[in-house]
C-alpha cells in the first residue's frame, strides 16, 4: 500500500510561519541570507525586469509566483511585500510542496 501525503493549503500554514520568524522579506535581507534559503516566493504583480532580476539572482533556489502584494498583505501582515524568503525547516517545507506547481524556474 502507499501512503498519500495530504498536503495542507499554504494560507494555512503563513501564520506558523510568521510566529516562527522563518520569514524574510525584501531583496537585500534575502541576498544576506542566501545560505539559510529554502525557497523564495514573488507576487504576480512584480514588474517584469524586477522578476527576471530575482530568477537571475536566485536561479540555485526554487521561485514561486503566487500571490498578489495585496493577499500577502492579510496573510502575512506586511505591506508593499512582493519578495519573500522562507528560511530552511520543516515549515518551510511543507508551504514549498504546497506551492510546488506554481514554480517559475526549472530545476537546477
Amino acid at each position: 500500500m502507499t501512503k498519500k501525503r495530504v498536503v495542507a493549503s499554504p494560507e494555512a500554514l503563513f501564520g506558523f510561519a510568521v510566529r516562527a520568524r522563518i520569514l524574510l522579506f525584501g531583496r537585500d535581507n534575502i541576498m544576506r541570507a542566501r545560505g539559510r534559503l529554502h525557497f523564495v516566493l514573488i507576487t504576480g504583480d512584480l514588474s517584469a525586469n524586477s522578476r527576471d532580476e530575482i530568477l537571475e539572482d536566485f536561479r540555485h533556489y526554487p521561485v514561486v509566483a503566487c500571490y498578489t502584494s495585496a493577499e500577502l498583505e492579510k496573510m502575512l501582515g506586511v505591506r508593499n511585500t512582493k519578495v519573500v524568503g522562507f528560511r530552511k525547516s520543516t515549515l518551510a517545507q511543507s508551504i514549498y510542496l504546497a506551492l510546488k506547481e506554481h514554480r517559475v524556474n526549472s530545476p537546477s
